[in-house]
């Protein structure tokens, strides 16, 4: 799937709504608990450090699935001829 530039230079992909995720954490309300309780710390705490792992895969897959998308290609106005040596017309 491509991706499209707008005016900012930002490439807009459908992975990129992966990067969303993350920022579910910032909804505090619905972790606002202590029931379960692991390794002594109630659940806002270690659900909060579960966030960490999950931030990481969601940008990893996102960088992974849209690295190539939007490179540069070259116009056939910018191709070199081998007999120019390099020289624009």
């Amino acid at each position: 799937m491509a991706a499209h530039e707008g005016r900012s230079g930002f490439r807009w992909s459908p992975w990129n709504l992966l990067l969303l995720v993350p920022l579910l954490m910032l909804v505090t309300p619905w972790f606002n608990s202590t029931d379960p309780v692991v390794f002594g710390m109630p659940f806002f705490y270690w659900s909060q450090f579960l966030w960490v792992p999950v931030g990481v895969v969601c940008v990893l897959v996102v960088y992974l699935r849209t690295k190539g998308d939007g490179e540069y290609a070259p116009d056939v106005d910018d191709r070199v001829d081998d007999l120019d040596e390099g020289a624009r017309r």
